[in-house]
């Protein structure tokens, strides 16, 4: 066939099956456009398929796992018990299956054309999609590349060596001594994950520290060395080698340069986007430094029909950031006046216990504003921790000391995730301390130490006595 001969016109194509690609097909399907949808491989993409779904399936099983060990507190007597590593990548597989076909039956809902090929650009308005020896070329009018990223190898180390996103959670064997290389939220799960079912861990930051608010940081800290995972941090990494059936991991820090023996390692890569198939190097799209697809707030790319969503642009990796991405993308197509602002884009990580933060840290906050006041109220002290006998960590609220306008929340603890909700929703809608503390909060319930951190920004919280909650403000320098 000669390229552009015979082209099928369409409305609008997405190149992309992921969170992001599906997520804007259906939205713009609702909202009346004809839609066709390319994915090279499964819909879903990578979070469904690899990343997001397989982990969380780990990691919840490994928090259940690790809750065993609390059981006989209540009364629950469990005399022997085992993890089944198999029977879980089973059950992985059937939720995986489950949950792709029900992708595919909202975009066949949805009336969306769903082709199943490689998609590329063969001109600012139209698009080829191979298939083995199928080959078709659609005109459109507009476009959303939402391809996604992967992860750069890094060429210095043997790859033999290590285990990635992906493969990690596909091992067959329980990790005799895992070696985690990263201080992104997936090493965190995945460094708790393996301890929690009975692996030996060490975690090699390669910063000075975890990446969250100081608090989150400390009681991370403290948490790790009680699971006695062994935490490294500054830590430049020279070589990952193998040796027989042992890995080794070189690396060298402030205080030594040490060489650690495991049986696995993985190491956490940076990130690239998927793009050097899609032939935009036909027309020059504009790109970051680093190689992403650089986008405005309403996901349009230098060329005002194509749009961009998710991992293969600028903003940050996550699949909340695509999905909101791609219904944004899909609504001002369709002639909607609709943006998107990552600022209040949540952080969660299914540790063991999770974590969930919205907004400043304390650190930010006091770079921005003359006078912040902060808030903890410590999990231990709310009563349905207690019942549940989940008492590590707590609940950090920010705010201007000036006007009572909550700047950051920070949860760290059994719930954290769902808690987190409460937050982002409370700081979308720029809410100040009182209008925290005026509502109904269910009891007994986790929710309760929300209500109590923002009480005792102003010393009011019940459970904590008054030398532990004095309004903590700290003056700007």
């Amino acid at each position: 066939m000669v390229v552009g001969e015979l082209a099928q016109e369409r409305d609008l194509v997405i190149i992309g099956g992921g969170p992001g690609g599906y997520h804007a097909a259906i939205r713009a399907a609702q909202l009346g456009l004809s839609v066709t949808l390319v994915e090279k491989n499964e819909l879903g993409g990578v979070c469904l398929n690899e990343g997001c779904i397989p982990s969380k399936i780990l990691t919840s099983s490994s928090q259940k796992y690790a809750e065993l060990s609390r059981l006989s507190d209540v009364g629950i007597e469990i005399s022997d018990h085992r993890f089944n590593l198999a029977k879980l990548q089973q059950y992985k597989q059937n939720v995986v299956k489950q949950l792709r076909a029900g992708v595919e039956a909202l975009c066949k809902a949805n009336k969306i054309e769903l082709i199943y090929g490689t998609g590329y650009f063969i001109a600012e308005d139209k698009l080829g999609v191979e298939n083995g020896h199928q080959y078709d070329v659609y005109k459109f009018k507009d476009a959303i590349i939402a391809t996604g990223c992967s992860g750069k190898l890094n060429k210095t180390f043997n790859q033999e060596c290590i285990v990635n996103e992906k493969t990690i959670f596909s091992l067959e064997e329980i990790p005799d001594h895992l070696i985690v290389v990263g201080s992104d939220y997936i090493s965190i799960e995945i460094a708790m994950c393996f301890q929690a079912l009975g692996a030996k861990v060490t975690l090699c930051l390669q910063e000075s520290d975890f990446q969250f608010d100081s608090s989150i940081n400390s009681e991370l800290t403290r948490l790790c060395k009680k699971m006695k995972i062994q935490v490294y941090k500054d830590c430049k990494i020279e070589d990952v080698s193998k040796l027989e059936e042992k890995v080794y991991v070189t690396f060298q820090n402030k205080q030594d340069r040490l060489s650690i023996e495991g049986s696995h390692c993985f190491v956490s890569n940076e990130k690239q986007a998927n793009i050097n198939d899609l032939g935009i190097q036909r027309f020059n799209l504009l790109l970051s430094s680093d190689g992403f697809i650089e986008i405005d707030q309403q996901c349009q790319t230098s060329l005002p029909h194509i749009y961009a969503i998710g991992d293969v642009t600028n903003g940050r990796k996550l699949a909340v950031t695509a999905i909101k991405q791609g219904k944004v993308a899909a609504e001002v197509i369709a002639g909607l006046a609709s943006v998107y602002n990552e600022v209040l884009i949540p952080t969660v990580i299914h540790s063991n216990p999770p974590i969930g933060c919205v907004g400043l840290t304390e650190e930010e906050a006091k770079e921005e504003y003359q006078s912040v006041s902060v808030s903890k109220f410590p999990f231990h002290a709310n009563g349905y921790a207690a019942v549940t006998n989940q008492k590590d960590g707590f609940v950090k609220v920010i705010s201007d000391a000036d006007s009572g306008l909550i700047l950051g929340v920070h949860i760290i603890g059994s719930g954290a995730i769902e808690l987190i909700s409460s937050g982002v929703i409370g700081l979308e809608m720029v809410v100040r301390e009182e209008d925290f503390s005026f509502p109904y909060y269910p009891h007994p319930s986790l929710n309760e130490s929300l209500l109590e951190t923002i009480e005792g920004l102003s010393g009011k919280s019940i459970h904590l006595p008054p030398q532990k909650q004095k309004q903590k403000k700290t003056q700007s320098v």
